[in-house]
């Protein structure tokens, strides 16, 4: 059976959301999950082409 989420479950998950996490934290949660999210997406890519740009950093502090 397919899950489906419409307009109002999503308005219900981000009014619990904002009751447990409150307004001025909301922030901080939210740059988390992207860094977060950031990070699964380069591990997903591979450790090769995570190593390729720390490489080339170096090579432009030592030059």
């Amino acid at each position: 059976m397919p899950f489906r989420i419409g307009p109002l479950e999503i308005i219900l998950i981000l009014v619990i959301v904002l009751i447990v996490f409150g307004v001025g934290r909301l922030p901080e949660v939210g740059a988390g999950l992207g860094k977060g999210i950031r990070n699964f997406k380069k591990s997903m890519q591979g450790e090769e082409e995570a190593k390729e740009p720390e490489k080339q950093a170096s090579k432009k502090n030592s030059a």
